[in-house]
């Protein structure tokens, strides 16, 4: 176990492999912490933590984890909707947003310890390709006001106009105050006016900033922001902005040996704080070493993240989703197997350890996994490299990468939205089904416009339901009702005596009945001839029957005795002869000996009981 952990072998390759993936992950992890909303300190950590022990606990050797564009648009999602139910407080809402974290980190070490790491492949592509151009979108359109320089809750005239509604949000959170001390507003309203009058302009202007930057969040708030973004142009911060792109599109074309982002980051930063340019800086990152946030203990409970279950559950399973694709990737280069379960133990445990401390959700990346194959690494060590050298860079440098300007991350990050789009994916649309088209711009347009989550969930169900319904129109035309004359007759009823065909119906039962497959099967009674006084059923390709076939067959068959047909029944298998006895189709309805294990018993007994003679 110990050797498989610490394999030193090939000691130089991780350990270049592991700084050069290190290296590429810094830039993303301060642009993803800010994007998320917690700032750059809260993207570090995430990549610290998540890197170190997803790598020694994992079950993809050269596997480099952090955040990554998927679990930072959702933690956006996540973070905004929890900070705006505390009144725009971050530091409030923080508890509460880490323990969600926490807790789809847990349910990734739950979803590793009970197997289900095979499962994930299942999820269908329109779905994931839906949602990875979304995430794209969400990025590029939400990086637009900063990359402008426009800061709603900056915008003076802007925040004003949410004046009157702070004073009233600020009202009645006086008002469920009073209540919940027991006051009775109508008979001691000079209570109410005492704190009304101690409300101060701070207090108010506070509230108006949280007001503004919620209704400019997201993609409508910031399309809606954008005519008046574009009247406020800071044209420094757009220009290292348009810098910060062309550099690290450019710098691809001379070499990639050097991830273009670094260079991009390193060569902006410099200059905007050499020359002394009046830039806006990123948010100050911590000196030393982050500490755990007792906040997720001491102010846990399960009525206020309960809201938010579905929330780390699609954060979980769209980790296990980003990090087992990159694990096949990593399969391909390296010509191994990764371990899927194991895996998801270990990015559960390294996102669980992450949010404890304060970092943002992640997963394993492609790109930083790739450099660093490329680089050398061939063990967990590799991985373990990167997020020591992300520590060593948070202590040694944080001052440093405090002065970074806040413009070079938005133009990181819009090029990162750029390349997660799913282009294969968009240029299929023309040749692809419309079903599956259907799903995969829903997913699009519901992710963009509306609720991440619960578009991803959305599309889930719709996928599954359109699976069902297919499968059910291929079972049914598989077993579509017709008469011998008109269906081809399968081998051992070539010699079917013809003076029988008259008299006897045989129904094929090809495949599973179940709820989506019902359709034909009800429709049997209207199609037996008037001559037939027999219907033989053969059902030895029917190895399943669902409660919803089970209900419609019994249904079918009373209508058969009813109508005084005599109804034989062939090759009934294991499971489903075992419903049909539950209920007591037999032997009430269908009697034993009108039950053949074969059709030539079938034969012999419908030639000796024949009201023609064969």
């Amino acid at each position: 176990m110990m050797k498989s952990v610490f394999d030193f072998s090939h000691l130089k390759g991780d350990l270049f492999g592991g700084i050069t993936a290190g290296i590429v992950a810094l830039p993303l992890a301060l642009a993803f912490g800010v994007s998320s909303g917690l700032g750059p300190s809260a993207g570090l950590y995430g990549a610290i933590f998540i890197g170190f022990f997803a790598a020694l606990f994992g079950g993809t050797n050269t596997q480099i984890s952090g955040p990554t564009a998927p679990m930072t648009a959702v933690s956006m999602v996540v973070v905004a909707g929890i900070v705006a139910a505390f009144e725009g407080d971050v530091s409030k809402a923080l508890p509460i947003i880490l323990s969600v974290f926490l807790l789809s980190g847990l349910m990734q070490v739950g979803l590793g310890l009970m197997g289900l790491g095979k499962y994930i492949r299942y999820i269908p592509y329109p779905v994931v390709s839906g949602f990875m151009t979304a995430i794209g979108v969400i990025i590029l359109i939400t990086q637009l006001l900063p990359a402008l320089g426009y800061y709603p809750k900056e915008d003076t005239e802007y925040v004003g106009q949410f004046k009157p509604m702070a004073e009233q949000v600020i009202l009645n959170n006086i008002l469920r105050d009073e209540a919940g001390e027991g006051i009775l507003v109508l008979e001691d309203f000079r209570e109410t006016i005492d704190r009304a009058e101690h409300i101060s302009a701070a207090q108010v202007l506070k509230e108006s900033q949280s007001l503004a930057a919620s209704a400019s969040s997201g993609v409508i708030g910031s399309l809606k922001m954008l005519p008046r973004a574009v009247k406020n142009i800071a044209w420094l911060e757009l220009m290292l902005v348009a810098s910060t792109i062309i550099i690290v599109y450019g710098f691809k074309r001379i070499t990639t040996k050097v991830p273009s982002q670094l260079v991009a980051l390193v060569a902006v930063s410099g200059v905007a704080y050499f020359f002394k340019l009046d830039y806006r800086a990123i948010q100050e990152i911590p000196s030393g070493l982050p500490a755990p946030n007792m906040g997720i203990v001491t102010e846990f409970s399960f009525a206020s993240i309960s809201p938010y279950v579905f929330a780390a559950v699609t954060l979980a399973l769209l980790g296990a989703i980003d990090s087992l694709l990159t694990s096949v990737v990593a399969d391909n280069m390296t010509k191994t197997k990764h371990r899927p379960d194991k895996e998801l133990v270990g990015q559960g445990v390294g996102n669980s350890i992450a949010a404890v401390f304060g970092g943002i959700p992640g997963a394993g990346a492609t790109i930083r996994t790739v450099v660093n194959i490329n680089s050398g690494g061939k063990t967990r060590l590799s991985g373990m490299v990167a997020g020591l050298l992300l520590l060593f860079i948070l202590l040694a440098l944080g001052p440093v990468a405090s002065q970074i300007p806040a413009a070079v991350l938005a133009g990181i990050l819009i090029t990162v939205g750029i390349g997660v789009m799913d282009y294969k994916g968009l240029k299929a649309i023309p040749h692809m089904p419309r079903s599956e088209v259907l799903i995969m711009i829903t997913v699009l347009l519901l992710s963009s416009l509306w609720n991440l989550v619960y578009a991803v969930g959305m599309g889930l169900v719709f996928a599954s339901l359109m699976f069902m319904k297919k499968m059910g129109d291929l079972t049914a035309a598989g077993s579509e009702v017709k008469s011998l004359k008109k269906e081809t007759a399968w081998n051992d009823e070539a010699g079917f005596p013809p003076s029988l065909e008259k008299e006897v119906f045989i129904k094929h039962v090809n495949g599973p009945l179940f709820f989506g497959s019902t359709s034909g099967f009800q429709q049997l009674a209207d199609q037996i001839p008037a001559t037939a006084s027999t219907v033989v059923i053969r059902m030895e390709r029917m190895e399943y029957m669902d409660q919803s076939g089970l209900y419609v067959m019994e249904e079918l068959l009373i209508d058969l005795v009813s109508n005084d047909n005599k109804v034989l029944l062939v090759g009934v298998v294991k499971q489903p002869r075992y419903l049909l006895e539950c209920i007591d189709i037999i032997p009430d309805l269908i009697p034993v000996e009108h039950i053949f294990n074969d059709f030539d018993d079938c034969l012999n007994h419908l030639k000796n009981n024949a009201k023609v003679a064969a």
